[in-house]
């Protein structure tokens, strides 16, 4: 793939002839113009002034995509503290048009987990190429063993034995902490996380409806990979007990992210939760690990656990569960669009503002607008990116 990583850093441009993607509108007449890494204005073509303009050939002008949740590529994952690893995640990201990406760790001994904060810290501080790191997400060891998927399960910890503390300690760099909302201890730790200032996440868990409204009153927001790994209806007797999965679909207070890589979700389970949830609440992630990019057949690794890449998407050994997706967010779109047949505005705004709502960066980031970052990707037709530009 063509290096189409762009930096105009103190230069002033405009982006001419495209069909630019605004968050309720695609406008064909306008210019996207971009001075000192910001987007100025989107006006007219005929009222850029000086600005040098650059032609983009008709092709899709959309605001960089944001992945909430990816754990790797190339071989390399989040779990690794080291230049090498975020360097190799960052940039193929880039590449896909994801210009910025949450962090995200799997469960791992607790000094493995604070060292890959520690690291989140020192990568922030410094300006680097590639996708930029808005924070972590902790796909937490306070998880339901009977919901872990492909967590390694020797991680786990419960709730109330107060080890959560050591991890809030890096609320400066966490952004989201997911916790199964089921488990003792775990609404006390919801509110910790919330009072933190971190979006406290339900997920890997076997909550009915009522733990899932507890929690929401302690500041619960959020839901990790809708379908996968989480409860739904059960019968106790009589009566049906309503899961995390109902919860999400029902509750218009909590936003919900879905794998949109057409592996982990049939299209029909895709359609029901945009029908249910809609484009400004769900946001699509792409759980990507260290096997993206890696051809079939290859092996790969997240926390201590080892999963082969096959059919396109991460595999247990076994074949008893997914490994997360070996799709980036960026090659979804095709997915979101042709597939479950979402409105293109929609599936942008799915994968670009609504992400950067759900983590308090949408003043900034998420939409062409004037007084953004220009973090902007242009698409050819089939929406593989021509050209990404960073701010």
């Amino acid at each position: 793939m063509e290096n189409t990583v762009v930096q105009l850093a103190d230069q002033r441009v405009a982006l001419i002839n495209g069909r630019i993607v605004l968050p309720d509108a695609i406008v064909d007449d306008h210019a996207v113009v971009i001075e000192h890494g910001k987007i100025s204005a989107i006006t007219h073509r005929d009222a850029i002034g000086d600005a040098t303009p650059i032609d983009v050939g008709g092709r899709w002008i959309t605001p960089g995509l944001i992945d909430l949740h990816t754990h790797g590529a190339l071989g390399h994952t989040f779990n690794e503290p080291t230049r090498e690893a975020f360097t190799a995640i960052c940039d193929v990201n880039a590449q896909y048009g994801v210009t910025s990406l949450c962090a995200t760790l799997a469960p791992a001994p607790m000094a493995d987990m604070k060292q890959c904060f520690e690291y989140m810290r020192t990568w922030r501080s410094e300006r680097r190429s590639g996708a930029h790191v808005l924070g972590g997400y902790l796909e937490s060891p306070y998880t339901n063993v009977a919901q872990k998927g492909a967590l390694d399960p020797r991680c786990l910890l419960s709730p109330n034995d107060s080890s959560a503390d050591e991890l809030l300690e890096y609320a400066d760099v966490l952004r989201i902490f997911m916790v199964a909302p089921e488990l003792p201890g775990a609404i006390e730790l919801v509110d910790k996380i919330n009072r933190a200032g971190i979006v406290p996440a339900a997920g890997h868990s076997s909550a009915h409806d009522t733990h899932v409204l507890a929690a929401m009153e302690h500041g619960l927001r959020h839901v990790t990979h809708i379908w996968s790994a989480m409860s739904m209806v059960v019968r106790e007797g009589p009566w049906r007990k309503p899961g995390l999965l109902e919860s999400a679909l029902t509750f218009d207070s909590l936003t919900v992210e879905m794998i949109a890589d057409n592996k982990h979700l049939p299209p029909t389970l895709m359609k029901l939760a945009y029908k249910c949830i809609g484009p400004d609440r769900l946001c699509a992630i792409s759980d990507a690990t260290s096997g993206a990019g890696l051809p079939s057949g290859s092996r790969f690794t997240m926390g201590g656990m080892e999963y082969e890449v096959a059919d396109g998407v991460g595999m247990m050994f076994d074949r008893s569960a997914f490994a997360g997706s070996t799709t980036l967010l960026g090659q979804m779109l095709p997915i979101l669009i042709n597939v479950v047949g979402i409105p293109l505005i929609e599936a942008i705004r799915m994968t670009t503002l609504t992400p950067a709502r759900i983590v308090g960066v949408a003043d900034r980031k998420g939409s062409l607008e004037a007084g953004k970052d220009a973090d902007i990707v242009i698409w050819n037709e089939d929406f593989t990116p021509w050209r990404v530009m960073m701010a």
